[in-house]
């Protein structure tokens, strides 16, 4: 199994962040969170546990600048479709609270690894929300998301809680534990991924 890690948006370059938008209000404390940022520490920290477990990994955007989605895809599917699986990793906004997992319209493999995804989740964080959409019979919510039509392998994206709520984005998101936290959920997806859709 090999999976295609992309950490969204650009990251921090000399202190300077490569996304317009993407980012929390300042708060009173004069924090703030760069979603970019979030994103390639939720990253990093799946290459540590990917490389200790022995799981084959790819990072797509390991740049710090905002790495275009049609490149993003483009890398993507120079990897073999049947062995692999593509991960985008976000924070939420817009207003709201909780946790999402995106796939594209249809029945595919994909709503199966959103469906592994969504019940770690549950594991690791039983008293917060997973916001779902069980009109198709399953818990991943389905958008035309670039990444996800785009691929060719089976593709999943996150929205780890939300960014603008202040609550989840200084007691999650930008803290160590709850960073961690995010890390050992996708980890466990992973690698029940792997025990029960590539039998690896």
């Amino acid at each position: 199994m090999l999976v295609l890690l992309d950490n969204g948006h650009g990251g921090l370059i000399n202190g300077e962040y490569q996304t317009l938008g993407k980012r929390s209000p300042i708060w009173n404390d004069n924090s703030q969170l760069f979603e970019g940022e979030f994103n390639r520490a939720i990253v990093n920290g799946l290459i540590q546990e990917l490389s200790r477990h022995k799981i084959s990994y790819v990072n797509i955007a390991p740049e710090y600048w905002d790495v275009r989605l049609e490149t993003r895809v483009k890398r993507a599917n120079l990897y073999p479709k049947n062995n692999s699986f593509y991960l985008s990793v976000h924070a939420n906004a817009g207003g709201g609270h909780g946790s999402e997992i995106f796939t594209s319209p249809g029945d595919t493999k994909s709503d199966k690894i959103a469906t592994i995804f969504g019940n770690e989740y549950k594991h690791v964080f039983p008293d917060r929300k997973l916001r779902t959409d069980f009109s198709d019979g399953d818990l991943d919510k389905e958008r035309r998301f670039y990444v996800l039509t785009k691929t060719r392998m089976p593709a999943i994206l996150t929205e780890n809680f939300f960014m603008d709520n202040e609550e989840e984005c200084k007691n999650i998101l930008m803290t160590k534990d709850g960073r961690d936290k995010i890390v050992h959920y996708h980890m466990n997806a992973i690698l029940k991924v792997r025990e029960k859709l590539f039998q690896l």
